[in-house]
């Protein structure tokens, strides 16, 4: 299964260019406020320093007290200051999340189907949640932790060095372990991370497809082989997952040694100086205490760098959904409506052919049915007829233009491809009308739903077109679904209509309904339908009969019955 592409680092380093662009003021606001959280806590340490001198000098307990009381009130308006920091920091990072659901559900509505389908719906599905919760979780809470903490880090050594150079330099030590043991780190866990990510993405899509293909697993006896490679990629997924424990494993041990070296180094600089008079013990603790300040932000901001590493990931595959300038290549238009396919081959991999140089003209208006056993390529050939897959060699062309190279939006007003899988959005029933992005009014609407016959099931909802269905709300049944479906390709008004099985959920006596109905409402349309009910077979203009990929049979239904041959046997087999 061909994946959907990845972003590069410079896709990545543009949206955040962008993102910093488009939000400069929430952004110096979410900044300003943290710079006044740490410089406020700053003076903690300080007068806590000056706390110890007034001490061991023997000082007024007014002194003292004021002191106290002013520790207590920097530690309270630091943390109010970083509360409000923090609040800005996950509203803003809400907004971006928000923007980027929206560009990426708009990048993958413009992915050409064939991609999409090349791909899989877990793919899609994987990046539209796993990979946005972990954006997410580093958005709103990674990215202010370590904006935090690089604030806090910078501000105390500043004000290190300006309150003791010579104890200042205790920090230095730490610098030969600290800093190879994070390159070495860094430079491993996104190689690691990616492939983590790529496992548990083939897992969520295997398990997809697993569970949407139930029946079909079952009926083939092929239950047991699904559980096992569910099992096989959750074990590689687990790999992964073991993997970068194996990275924190000696990287953890050694960042809490790099942060105890400057203590031990620092008290002997601290003996050395106080023993000289060079430094007092209210300096030499508010130092200590500066070092010890340092190091809770620092070892968040290193831990929160890995989870950064998985969102930057995520960020790739999720900015990788959008059509390359391949994808979104152009033709020219349609000079017509009759469709002609010329020797096509088709294959879904290199060493099977499907489709064996099938040669078909449809002119415009006609009504055609494909028939032929199950696997034959019948299936195929209507995907290849709607665009969602190009031919390995020959044309598929309506009105002159290659229809796989056709812009979607263009191809969609010209031919549309109606399979037997549906789905009922979570919304109103208005809403899954009105997919298309027409603008229709009600009169409309329920015009449509009674071409496809289901006007007595809408005046049977409480809210008409308002009831709110599918998820957590009005169930809608499978066949219904269908007519939904239905409903809304006579509202999108192709001229083309491919119909694969469309009414395989309605009974035979309710499909035959349906579609004298849609004959009315099709008039003057092309009609291509992919049937195993040869009732419609038998009113269409002409049938394909396709076999082995290859189309055997071709003419009316009266003059196929007449010729004896393949079609004639498919109709006594079924009667």
């Amino acid at each position: 299964m061909k994946k959907l592409p990845l972003a590069d680092k410079r896709d990545v380093r543009r949206w955040i260019k962008e993102t910093a662009r488009d939000n400069k003021r929430e952004f110096s606001v979410m900044l300003g406020l943290f710079c006044v959280a740490t410089a406020i806590g700053l003076a903690g340490p300080q007068l806590l320093g000056a706390l110890v001198d007034e001490v061991s000098g023997g000082t007024t307990t007014t002194t003292i007290t004021w002191l106290a009381i002013a520790f207590v009130v920097v530690l309270g308006a630091q943390a109010w200051f970083k509360g409000l920091a923090r609040l800005r920091a996950r509203v803003f990072g809400e907004r971006i999340l928000a923007h980027n659901r929206e560009e990426f559900v708009s990048n993958a509505l413009d992915l050409p189907l064939g991609t999409v389908e090349a791909a899989g719906t877990g793919d899609l599905l994987s990046r539209a949640t796993t990979d946005v919760s972990r954006i997410d979780h580093a958005v709103r809470h990674g990215a202010p932790e370590i904006l935090i903490a690089a604030v806090t880090v910078v501000f105390t050594v500043v004000a290190m060095v300006i309150t003791s150079p010579f104890l200042a330099l205790g920090l230095l030590v730490a610098l030969p372990l600290l800093v190879p043991v994070n390159i070495w780190y860094q430079r491993r866990v996104p190689d690691v991370m990616r492939r983590m990510l790529d496992r548990w993405s083939e897992l969520q899509s295997a398990t997809h497809e697993t569970a949407e293909g139930a029946r079909t697993a079952e009926a083939l006896n092929l239950t047991g082989r699904r559980v096992r490679a569910g099992h096989d990629g959750l074990d590689e997924a687990m790999l992964g997952e073991r993997k970068i424990r194996a990275l924190q494993m000696w990287w953890i041990p050694s960042l809490e040694i790099s942060y105890v070296l400057p203590v031990p180094v620092m008290l002997g600089l601290g003996l050395l100086a106080y023993s000289n008079g060079w430094e007092g013990l209210g300096t030499i603790t508010a130092m200590l205490l500066y070092s010890q300040v340092m190091t809770g932000p620092l070892n968040e901001a290193l831990f929160w760098l890995a989870d950064m590493q998985v969102a930057g990931a995520s960020l790739r595959r999720l900015l990788g959904v959008r059509p390359s300038d391949s994808e979104a290549s152009v033709s020219d238009a349609p000079r017509g409506q009759d469709i002609e396919v010329r020797d096509v081959r088709f294959g879904y991999n290199a060493d099977r052919e499907v489709l064996h140089g099938i040669d078909l003209l449809v002119p415009r208006g006609e009504r055609l049915a494909i028939v032929g056993p199950s696997g034959a390529g019948k299936s195929t050939l209507g995907r290849l007829l709607a665009g969602m897959s190009a031919p390995t060699s020959g044309s598929v062309r309506i009105g002159g233009a290659e229809v796989s190279s056709l812009p979607d939006d263009v191809l969609r007003g010209e031919v549309l491809l109606l399979t037997q899988e549906h789905h009922v959005f979570a919304g109103t029933l208005r809403d899954n009308l009105t997919l298309p992005a027409g603008d229709w009014s009600d009169d409309r609407l329920l015009a449509a739903l009674a071409s496809v016959g289901a006007s007595e099931w809408v005046a049977a909802l409480p809210d008409g077109l308002d009831t709110k269905v599918g998820a957590g709300a009005t169930a809608v049944p499978a066949a219904m679904a269908q007519q939904l479906a239905l409903a809304r390709v006579v509202l999108a008004d192709p001229h083309t209509l491919v119909l694969d099985e469309a009414t395989s959920l309605l009974d035979t006596g309710s499909a035959r309904e349906l579609e004298r109905s849609l004959s009315a409402v099709l008039e003057g349309r092309t009609v291509i339908a992919i049937a195993h009910r040869l009732h419609t077979a038998a009113a269409a203009d002409r049938v394909a009969v396709i076999e082995g990929g290859r189309v055997t049979e071709l003419g009316s239904h009266s003059e196929l019955l007449a010729a004896g041959g393949p079609y004639a046997a498919l109709v006594a087999a079924a009667s």
